[in-house]
């Protein structure tokens, strides 16, 4: 007998089975009588938790019951935060974040990892943004900074999604740039060259732009080819691509991707915390903006750095990001 077959068959003795025994505990009237709320599942106000398993919920009612909230002068669990409607803006969202987790069959420990990543004041970095391509105004309650190399493929994926999302949030964002060579793909330093040269005659993005639309044609008379599409002038484009202001430019970049500790392409930090490629970019977004509307963030200076406490989705690639 197939293996599927014999499946299908010992499924309906088992029904068959149950079907025919003595009735259960749960079918004694005075067992219904007695039953209630399950004492060790907690609900709270804003947080759907109906479509998780039994299981489940009391694994999260476990995490909100005892990881702390993330609010400096709350030292309570998340749970007694939230029933309590104590004055902290974080809350909420971290409630929902552990139920994300949950969700999505994280372990215990990738949840508090994850937990830690997206709350923990200890995680934000100072992410100098001086001399750096920037887009969106500079007093946008949220500074994006993207570590990116332009023969990524990831990167060359995420970079359409990324423009969509940034033009929807325009007057919420400021786009930062960082010029990141993997040091492993043949044209990505060339690229970076031309893009910021480009950019030495107000042409960043567009290079940008056209760079990610032909990653596989990246040779030096392709970035000419490109420069003169955009109206650039080709000969003081070859002069700056060469200047050691270029040079200096990716070279602090690497710099500050190495001191930062990043792994891959590509690399997104939201008012200085590291976005977690597992999450919706969407989302996370959206709960930076409650956070520091409601008081519970603080944007950072958009001039210097990004150094503060954050439909269709957009996901930065994380498990297949581009190495160094």
């Amino acid at each position: 007998m197939a293996i599927k077959s014999f499946v299908a068959v010992m499924l309906g003795v088992f029904a068959l089975e149950g079907s025919t025994c003595g009735k259960n505990a749960t079918d004694d009237p005075s067992t219904k009588e007695k039953a209630g709320p399950d004492p060790a599942v907690v609900n709270l106000e804003g947080v759907d938790i109906t479509p998780l398993t039994q299981r489940e919920k009391k694994e999260y009612s476990q995490y909100v019951s005892e990881f702390l909230s993330p609010c400096p002068n709350v030292p309570v669990p998340i749970a007694q935060c939230v029933k309590e409607k104590r004055d902290c803006s974080r809350c909420l969202p971290a409630a929902k974040h552990v139920l994300r987790g949950v969700k999505d069959g994280m372990s215990r420990e990738q949840i508090e990892k994850s937990y830690k990543n997206r709350f923990d004041p200890a995680m934000i970095k100072n992410v100098p943004i001086d001399g750096s391509p920037t887009k969106g105004p500079e007093g946008a309650p949220i500074t994006m900074v993207e570590f990116a190399d332009f023969q990524c493929p990831h990167c060359g994926e995420f970079a359409p999604m990324l423009d969509k999302l940034i033009e929807q949030r325009k007057d919420q964002i400021r786009f930062v740039y960082k010029l990141y060579v993997l040091g492993k793909f043949p044209q990505s330093e060339l690229a970076a060259r031309a893009a910021y040269a480009a950019g030495k005659q107000g042409k960043f993005w567009e290079m940008h732009h056209m760079i990610f639309a032909n990653q596989q044609r990246l040779q030096q008379q392709d970035l000419d080819t490109f420069c003169a599409g955009i109206h650039c002038d080709v000969g003081r484009m070859h002069a700056d691509m060469q200047s050691q202001e270029t040079s200096d430019r990716l070279a602090a970049d690497r710099k500050l991707g190495e001191d930062l500790r990043i792994e891959g392409t590509p690399t997104i930090y939201i008012n200085g915390r590291q976005f977690d490629g597992h999450q919706d970019l969407n989302e996370w977004l959206d709960t930076e903006l409650q956070m520091i509307r409601s008081g519970g963030n603080t944007a950072p200076s958009a001039s210097s750095s990004a150094s503060a406490a954050p439909s269709a989705s957009a996901s930065a690639p994380a498990k297949d990001a581009g190495k160094r």
